[in-house]
C-alpha cells in the first residue's frame, strides 16, 4: 500500500480546471500541477491562460491551454476531445468557471441576468460533468470536483442567482456521485467561504467587507492558495472512497 503522502500526490494523471484564468480556479490549476499532474487549463481569456501556462512550465508542469465557454455544449466536447488527444485520458475534472456579475436585490434582477449565471455555473457544470463523465466512465475512473460556495447551503442578501445556481451544482453533483459510483467515478463537491478574487473584491472593499469577515470565526477571508489543498485531497487516492460529499472551506463560515 502507498503511503499516505503518496495517495496525495497526482503523479501520471491527467487534469482539466475550468476557470483557470485567475482566482480560485488559478490556485487550482497549480496546486495540481505542483502535485504532479499535467493539467489542462481553460477560460474564457486566452491570455490569463497563457500567463497560468508560463508559470506552471517554469516548475516544470506540463500545461495545456484551452480557451473557451463551459456554456457552450460543443465547446466543451471540443475541449474534452482535445484533453484526451493530449494525454490519452482524463483522471480529473475540476468545474470551477463561475460567474456573479450583479451584487442586485432579488426584485430587481433581470431575466437575462438570471440565465446567464444560470447558464454559465450550473447548465455550464453539468455539460463538463457529462463530457468528462464519458471519458471518465469508459475508463472506470475519474474524479470530478465540481466548485460550489458556502451560499449553496446558507443565504446571502442580494446574490440569488448565484445561490440558486450553486445550491444546484451541489443536487447535481450529489445524482452524479450516485449514478456513477459503481463505476468507480467520483463525484464530489469543494464549496469555498469568501477569498479574496478578481470575483469577490469589489464586495470584499465594499461595506460588506466588514460583516462579511465579522461572520466568518476565524475573523479573516480567505487566500486563493489556501483551496488548493482541499483539491488536490478530492483529486486523489487519498480519496478513493469519497463521493457525493461536499467538502467546506470557509474559515468557519458555515459552523455558526
Amino acid at each position: 500500500m502507498s503511503t499516505a503522502h503518496g495517495e496525495l500526490r497526482l503523479d501520471g494523471k491527467s487534469a482539466w480546471v475550468t476557470g483557470a484564468g485567475k482566482g480560485l480556479g488559478r490556485a487550482i490549476a497549480t496546486a495540481l500541477s505542483h502535485a504532479g499532474a499535467q493539467v489542462a487549463v481553460t477560460a474564457r481569456t486566452r491570455s490569463d491562460l497563457d500567463h497560468l501556462e508560463a508559470e506552471l512550465a517554469r516548475g516544470g508542469g506540463k500545461v495545456l491551454v484551452l480557451p473557451g465557454s463551459v456554456a457552450e455544449p460543443a465547446a466543451v466536447r471540443d475541449m474534452i476531445r482535445s484533453v484526451v488527444d493530449w494525454s490519452g485520458r482524463l483522471d480529473v475534472a475540476v468545474n470551477c468557471a463561475g460567474i456573479s456579475p450583479h451584487f442586485t436585490r432579488s426584485e430587481h434582477v433581470s431575466d437575462d441576468d438570471w440565465r446567464h449565471v444560470v447558464d454559465v455555473n450550473l447548465q455550464g457544470t453539468f455539460f463538463c460533468c457529462r463530457e468528462a463523465g464519458r471519458v471518465m466512465l469508459d475508463q472506470r475512473s475519474g474524479s470530478i470536483i465540481n466548485v460550489t460556495s458556502v451560499h449553496a447551503s446558507t443565504g446571502f442578501e442580494r446574490i440569488a442567482a448565484y445561490a440558486a445556481s450553486k445550491g444546484g451544482v451541489e443536487a447535481l453533483t450529489r445524482a452524479l456521485a450516485v449514478e456513477w459510483a459503481d463505476r468507480s467515478v467520483r463525484v464530489n463537491a469543494l464549496a469555498p467561504g469568501y477569498f479574496r478574487t478578481d470575483l469577490s473584491s469589489g464586495l470584499l472593499d465594499s461595506r460588506w467587507g466588514r460583516r462579511i469577515t465579522d461572520a466568518t470565526p476565524m475573523g479573516r477571508v480567505g487566500e486563493a492558495d489556501e483551496l488548493g489543498g482541499a483539491a488536490v485531497y478530492l483529486a486523489s487516492d487519498a480519496a478513493r472512497f469519497t463521493t457525493g460529499s461536499t467538502l467546506t472551506v470557509d474559515g468557519g463560515w458555515t459552523a455558526r
